[in-house]
């Protein structure tokens, strides 16, 4: 196996990227050589998908597929193996169906034809390989192919999310399988590469805003909201990872039963829905971001629920209590589907449940769009005033490596006259803080899941608007922590919207090499992050 998809990639002096038995994830080598295959099936598939779009005759349920069997590749999501060599046998089914519909035989992915077991396919896997063709197209290719791969992973993940609350778009489909149509063809032109990159970026956009269509058309306009993160008395249910319709599903099957729900990690913005927050038994979020969890797992006192990412394997103390939904998959860990939810109601009945009330603590949550754009003339005049000089971004995924106590640290140390917003898993690192007010408002303002980046930059476009200059020109600074493949996506999407500055970290990407870091800064001006206070000068123009 080789992978350096994710931040926690293994780093060594000679380079990076986990190339053992078990990747820092926890994914097998075998699990990883046969995600790998996929992924080149995926091309094939890709290759006649294009094709047919092109002639106007799109096949919906391939691309439904290519969406769920790319998210099952991404960090943290799926770990069996069995689900892979069903995903792999499904793909070559598709695969032939879309031959036979575009009449003709492709070369390179689209003419694979995977072994019928499991030895064959491992003995097939280095074809499939990211780093595949190394020697022939050198390092800086490799790793810019990486990129968009990764960044494709991402994508497919937000359309998956905004397909399964029934809102598809056509052209999504057409320029995922044309993304998947490019990486098949093995390119090698840095500046043919790049472009693509920048495409998907721009069809990334174009997904979130999706995505965004199908949260606050299924379950309303998110706003502020407090939501109780101590517990109360009572039997519980805990649900991680980021679906929306899958927490719905479990409010669903547990209402009027006295069990009370709670979110974990990047479900928590699930509280600011108007209809969800309508459960009188979601009862508030427990523990923090997804790397976290084995601790909090092992200490919740009732099932617990996974979907769609952010999975780690499942201690001893809570594994026969944990279930998993949508692309999520653990080796003998109970797969769950929307009409198997009652398993996980009598288990919350079987289990003790939280003894007593803790102490009520609460944190505000739901400014999105609606609900800032909504006191845009507040934002404003605060600018004018010069009550606000500056705005804060600080948004992204968590994760256990060194170094992301930077962004702790840089949220405590932004001025008084600073405002900071944030969204993703990150935030956890600081969103129990007390920031006060500036200009009548919050200075913290959470604006919802790394899912949620389109609201921010819908924020960012209509403050520029207001002030009649560019993103660019606005007092506003990016600090983004990446952890896996959303965060590609969202990073080519600023990349492809021109916005500039993006301080990107705690470290780089093991895909990135020098000349491509080089890239990155001189031609998009992305600044990898150094220290808290020095940066937060720079982006003030003040001494640190």
């Amino acid at each position: 196996m080789f992978c350096f998809q994710c931040e926690q990639t293994a780093r060594t002096d000679t380079g990076a990227g986990c190339a053992t038995a078990k990747g820092v994830c926890g994914k097998d080598e075998t699990t990883s050589d046969l995600q790998d295959l996929l992924i080149y099936q995926l091309k094939g598939i890709g290759q006649y998908a294009h094709l047919l779009h092109q002639q106007g005759r799109p096949d919906a349920a391939a691309d439904s597929f290519i969406l769920y069997a790319l998210f099952t590749t991404l960090t943290n999501v799926n770990f069996n193996r069995a689900r892979f060599q069903e995903m792999i046998a499904e793909a070559a089914r598709i695969r032939d169906r879309l031959q036979e519909a575009a009449g003709t035989r492709l070369a390179g992915p689209a003419a694979f034809q995977p072994a019928n077991d499991l030895t064959g396919l491992l003995a097939q896997a280095s074809i499939a390989s990211v780093r595949a063709g190394l020697d022939a197209a050198g390092a800086d290719v490799i790793g810019l192919r990486a990129l968009v791969l990764y960044g494709l992973k991402g994508v497919a993940a937000y359309a998956h999310h905004a397909e399964v609350l029934g809102q598809t778009r056509e052209a999504v489909g057409a320029g995922i399988a044309q993304a998947l149509s490019f990486l098949a063809s093995e390119p090698v032109d840095i500046e043919d590469i790049l472009e693509e990159a920048l495409a998907l970026g721009r069809l990334n956009f174009t997904v979130m805003e999706t995505l965004d269509a199908a949260n606050t058309g299924t379950y309303g306009t998110p706003a502020p909201t407090n939501v109780r993160i101590t517990p109360v008395a009572g039997k519980a249910v805990l649900v991680s990872g980021h679906d929306l319709r899958d927490l719905e599903a479990v409010l669903e099957a547990t209402k009027d039963m006295g069990i009370n729900v709670y979110t974990h990690g990047e479900l928590l913005p699930a509280h600011s829905y108007p209809k969800l927050h309508a459960y009188p038994h979601l009862a508030g979020n427990y523990g923090g971001a997804w790397q976290n969890q084995q601790q909090e797992f092992a200490a919740f006192p009732g099932p617990v629920v996974m979907t769609s990412n952010c999975l780690i394997e499942p201690l001893p103390a809570y594994r026969n209590r944990i279930f998993t939904m949508g692309p999520v998959g653990w080796p003998g860990i109970k797969h769950l589907g929307h009409g198997d939810l009652a398993i996980v109601a009598q288990a919350a009945k079987a289990l003790p449940g939280f003894a007593e009330t803790a102490p009520e603590k609460t944190i505000t949550i739901g400014f999105g769009r609606d609900a800032v754009l909504g006191a845009a003339e507040t934002v404003i005049g605060a600018v004018k005033s010069g009550a606000i000089k500056h705005f804060f971004l600080i948004g992204g995924c968590d994760g256990a490596a060194p170094g992301r106590n930077y962004y702790t640290e840089f949220a405590d140390a932004v001025p008084e006259d600073a405002m900071v917003l944030t969204l993703g898993c990150g935030k956890y690192r600081f969103n129990t803080h007390d920031f006060g007010t500036i200009g009548g408002l919050p200075r913290l303002l959470d604006l919802g899941q790394c899912n949620d980046t389109y609201s921010a930059l819908v924020i960012a476009q209509a403050l520029a608007g207001a002030f009649g200059c560019g993103v660019n020109e606005l007092p506003l600074s990016l600090v983004v922590s990446w952890f896996e493949q959303k965060a590609a996506a969202v990073f080519l999407t600023l990349l492809a919207l021109g916005v500039r500055n993006v301080r990107l970290g705690p470290t780089l990407p093991g895909f990135l090499t020098p000349a491509l870091v080089d890239v990155l800064v001189n031609r998009f001006g992305v600044l990898p992050v150094t220290e808290a206070k020095a940066d937060i000068a720079a982006a003030m123009g003040r001494a640190a």
